[in-house]
């Protein structure tokens, strides 16, 4: 999975999946939502024009961190998704740089989830300190996965594993954050993670391709 900008007619990634769209799929993000009925039509022709699995937007990362995922300025994006039949991804837990963390707290999707639920949802890059409301939210919610980038697996709390093993096996999403963190050494810590095959399948592979694609998707990463 290669990410882009909605606004962006050449970039690396455009490349590589253009050359090879039978190998490589887009995440796009880079949405002005303040100004919604230009947002939702660059994202349908970029979805028109390329192989798109997922849009994805970091509350904590515009907007100054003013705007939570319940607050309706994203409305417009949730149903031009809902439309497309694209999934979703947005940022949860405490972000990196020195950002505002309370609008990626997942207790907010909670009434996303309950009021689309059509909207295919993903939390990505780990929901620390939240993991357990992130848990408890998948349980209620069959729209919504995790996805475990920018997260060593090594450093995966004991919970979010015992989901994984358990009620969750198809909730859980593998995926780096390379090359900040090497796609190499995720795959590395993964493979010596005490799960069983096929849980851990699921995690590596299955579980994205069946929410991202439908499954059966010929092999894209």
């Amino acid at each position: 999975m290669l990410l882009t900008n909605v606004r962006r007619q050449e970039s690396r990634a455009l490349s590589f999946a253009q050359a090879r769209p039978d190998r490589f799929s887009l995440a796009v993000g880079g949405f002005d939502l303040l100004k919604p009925m230009p947002t939702v039509r660059a994202l349908e022709s970029f979805v028109r024009d390329h192989p798109v699995a997922y849009a994805v937007v970091g509350p904590s990362f515009w907007g100054d961190g003013m705007y939570p995922p319940t607050d309706p300025v994203y409305y417009p994006l949730y149903v031009k998704c809902c439309e497309l039949g694209l999934a979703l991804c947005m940022n949860t837990g405490i972000p990196g740089p020195p950002l505002p963390a309370e609008p990626q707290d997942p207790i907010h999707l909670d009434r996303v989830c309950y009021r689309f639920p059509e909207l295919k949802l993903c939390m990505i890059h780990g929901a620390d300190p939240w993991w357990d409301t992130a848990i408890r939210l998948m349980m209620r919610y069959h729209n919504l996965r995790l996805m475990t980038s920018a997260w060593s697996p090594k450093r995966l709390p004991a919970s979010l594993l015992h989901y994984m093993s358990t009620r969750g096996r198809d909730r859980i999403l593998f995926a780096s954050d390379h090359p900040v963190l090497p796609i190499g050494r995720c795959v590395g810590e993964a493979l010596a993670l005490d799960l069983a095959d096929d849980v851990r399948r699921a995690w590596l592979y299955d579980n994205a391709d069946a929410f991202f694609f439908g499954g059966g998707n010929g092999g894209r990463t």
